[in-house]
């Protein structure tokens, strides 16, 4: 994967600072992330959902709203229509250099954002909302002590997230003015609301009204214990992941059926260069593509398991899939297996069962665990099985491994 360090202008002719982040082939489709209030492009959340697309063919912008972050112009001056303007000119930026965004994203303020945004960009397909208020108003709880002196005297200064901004009398009024539950009901793209029962900051009723307010195809997925600011890591990827794999069936390049292998290598696995960092390869298996890595510590992005992480994924898928077809066929309550794999290399000297007496010997450890009602005939007998898995016969029989230098293209 590749993050691109861009600038475009925004609606009022600011330079605004952005992250394009580039997925390590050829993007299925273009998103756009809006942040949440005041935060920026490289907060938590905003930096590792963008990623986290990335790494699953969804190239994903996201950039500092006017007067934020290492965008210019005066936060002061900004309010509502403003950033909602900023995506418009966002999604400007990607159509002319890239692709316009059939996935656009919002977290918190910056879902309301999108909810207002998304009807203005027409090749828009997917709309997704994490923890975003169902009214922009609902920002106001954020300096409600400063709202009587920002009446009494246009502006006032206010603490958000340990930092000063003023705050003016436009930005109540712009927010006050918004007509969200219309924009949301005249939306008429497919909506995943994300939202977390547990929402200290916007309440779990907001997910509530924004999912009645909208027309079907609609969808709502519980972010179960998370914070607002998606604080945990895995909170974010879990957010990314049930983004991308529920964009899959509204993203038009998604869509499209993978292209065939070509006649004659359908059994074939390709693997290529990526051109980011030294060691990333894209793996492609048919229509299945993924990235292999080495480590940070030795030369790698670590983007993706190395080449004996893919060989022990082997061996353990092999023997999982091997006691389970057993189990069907003998009828055996199996409920699930579980195969731990491990990878190391010990002096021939100190192995007892091996023919090779001098220097090192590869040594695969398997920890197989079975779940389920069986007996201790059953477990001896599926355990004995998964040893005669194809791979693990494979691996302990005789390989040969055949080379061929092919022209370059």
């Amino acid at each position: 994967m590749e993050s691109l360090k861009i600038t475009f202008p925004g609606a009022g002719g600011e330079a605004l600072a952005a992250r394009l982040e580039m997925p390590a082939g050829r993007p299925t489709a273009y998103a756009l992330f809006a942040h949440c209030f005041t935060c920026g492009k490289d907060s938590r959340a905003a930096v590792q959902i963008a990623r986290a697309l990335a790494a699953r063919g969804i190239a994903t912008l996201r950039f500092d709203f006017t007067g934020l972050g290492g965008s210019g112009g005066d936060f002061a001056n900004t309010h509502f229509s403003a950033n909602v303007a900023d995506l418009v000119a966002a999604a400007d930026w990607l159509r002319r250099e890239h692709q316009a965004p059939a996935l656009m994203i919002g977290h918190s303020l910056g879902g309301a954002a999108i909810l207002a945004a998304a009807g203005q960009v027409a090749e828009c397909k997917a709309v997704a909302t994490i923890a975003a208020p169902a009214d922009a108003e609902h920002v106001l709880h954020n300096f409600h002590a400063a709202l009587p002196e920002i009446e009494a005297k246009g502006e006032a200064a206010v603490t958000l997230g340990g930092r000063s901004f003023t705050i003016r009398r436009a930005f109540l009024d712009d927010v006050k003015a918004q007509a969200q539950q219309d924009h949301i009901a005249q939306l008429r793209r497919a909506l995943l609301v994300l939202h977390a029962p547990t929402d200290a900051v916007v309440g779990i009723d907001n997910a509530t009204r924004i999912f009645t307010a909208a027309k079907h195809p609609k969808s709502f997925v519980s972010l179960a214990d998370a914070d607002h600011l998606l604080s945990r890591p895995a909170d974010g990827e879990y957010a990314a992941g049930v983004i991308a794999a529920w964009a899959q069936r509204y993203l038009p390049a998604a869509a499209a059926a993978p292209a065939a292998e070509p006649a004659g290598h359908a059994d074939r696995v390709v693997v290529e260069e990526t051109g980011a960092g030294k060691l990333q390869v894209r793996v492609q298996v048919g229509p299945h593509g993924f990235l292999a890595d080495e480590p940070v510590a030795l030369g790698g992005l670590g983007s993706g398991p190395n080449p004996y992480d893919l060989l022990c994924a082997a061996l353990g898928a092999c023997k999982s899939m091997t006691m389970r077809l057993y189990a069907e066929r003998k009828g055996w309550p199996l409920t699930r297996a579980h195969v731990a794999v491990r990878h190391g290399r010990v002096h021939a000297a100190d192995c007892a069962d091996c023919e090779t007496r001098e220097g090192r010997v590869d040594e695969f450890t398997c920890e197989i665990a079975l779940e389920g009602p069986l007996d201790d005939e059953q477990r001896a007998r599926i355990f004995e099985i998964a040893e005669r898995c194809p791979v693990h016969r494979t691996l302990t029989g005789e390989i040969k491994i055949r080379a061929s230098l092919t022209p370059a293209e």
